[in-house]
């Protein structure tokens, strides 16, 4: 490659460092808390930990301060930070049939065993500024928690994850959902210690969603709804909660230790009807997706994208899993395109000299 490395300019990298601090820091509030960070941006923190591939919402909200709030730039030092870990030893698999509710809604049945779930939702607020909050203080800070914990004061209301039966299992009982399909190997694929190789297997490509940027995950999978595609999904469960993370017990052959517990979006997709490969009636189709923290537009977006990857001959760009999933890491495509900013004096100089050739040739 022709790129050229900047000779001399380290006093210069340095210095530009510090105005980065200094442009930080030049206001006359006071610095942001890592803390604040953690518990007032919350949907923020659980974006740059899904796309970042670790679950810590310390160092999620860490990188947000170092980057200025620069999300994509965040995930960068957090992936960054996360190859620097040792890798200790791999969990189970997580029962998110057996998730702590927060949140939990269809939008394929009005009723659903346990109920609709609401939970925290800007979903059905008017996006109207609330000019209130730049008045914000630690008096009515006080006072907003105070009024809701009288409100909830004496609610008793049973979340058993027992009760929470998935909307999927009693289409699937009823024969409405194409099986699953088999394995194609018993151990899944770890897009973080082998480099991808298409076509991918569905646990490689799950994973790759689960570390892409949001934006560009919304961005293909809008195009399947809107045509560039055929798959116009309808949610038959969406969840938002913690899931216990267990590891195999050292000493105990078939017991498990639990680590604690982390909070994921996973949502459930059925799409168009069709004939399953195993069996001759028709059925609908699946899309999974799942990511870190709260994020239902990523979750939506994953499953709608794992769906259409499925297809037997793709045609569209959000079904051709190549393109999908080359496209939408954030850190990667990113990385690229930040690289134009390097020096290409040798291949710019190239092209001047073949341009200049050209014009003389014609004249």
């Amino acid at each position: 490659m022709g790129y050229v490395a900047v000779q001399g300019g380290i006093t210069a990298i340095e210095n530009s460092q510090k105005l980065n601090r200094y442009l930080r820091l030049r206001g006359q509030s006071a610095p942001l808390t890592v803390r604040q960070i953690m518990e007032q941006m919350a949907p923020l923190v659980d974006r740059v930990m899904s796309e970042g591939s670790l679950h810590s919402p310390f160092h999620a909200a860490l990188a947000l301060k170092q980057a200025s709030g620069d999300p994509i730039e965040a995930s960068f030092l957090l992936r960054a930070y996360r190859s620097t870990l040792r890798r200790l030893v791999d969990s189970l698999p997580v029962r998110t049939d057996q998730m702590r509710i927060l949140r939990r809604i269809s939008s394929a049945f009005k009723t659903i065993p346990g109920g609709q779930v609401l939970g925290s939702t800007s979903d059905y607020e008017q996006r109207i500024l609330d000019f209130s909050l730049a008045e914000e203080t630690a008096g009515t800070q006080c006072d907003a928690k105070r009024e809701f914990e009288s409100f909830i004061d004496g609610i008793e209301e049973s979340l058993d994850p027992d009760q929470f039966r998935k909307v999927v299992a009693m289409l699937r009982d009823q024969g409405l959902v194409a099986p699953l399909a088999p394995a194609l190997s018993a151990e899944p694929t770890d897009v973080t210690q082998e480099s991808a190789e298409f076509p991918l297997d569905r646990s490689g490509r799950l994973q790759m969603l689960a570390r892409a940027e949001t934006g560009g995950l919304l961005a293909l999978a809008y195009s399947s709804m809107r045509g560039y595609g055929s798959i116009h999904p309808t949610i038959a469960e969406l969840r938002v909660g913690y899931v216990r993370v267990q590891i195999p017990h050292p000493f105990r052959p078939g017991a498990a230790v639990s680590l604690g517990s982390l909070a994921i979006t996973e949502v459930e997709i059925v799409a168009s009807v069709r004939r399953s490969e195993q069996e001759e009636k028709p059925a609908f189709s699946l899309g999974y997706g799942a990511c870190f923290g709260h994020n239902e537009v990523k979750a939506i977006s994953i499953a709608v994208l794992d769906r259409a990857m499925k297809s037997p001959c793709p045609h569209a760009p959000a079904e051709d899993q190549e393109f999908v999933l080359l496209h939408t890491d954030g850190i990667e495509s990113s990385g690229f395109c930040s690289h134009f900013k390097l020096p290409h004096y040798v291949t710019f100089q190239s092209d001047l000299d073949r341009l200049r050739n050209l014009q003389g040739s014609e004249e």
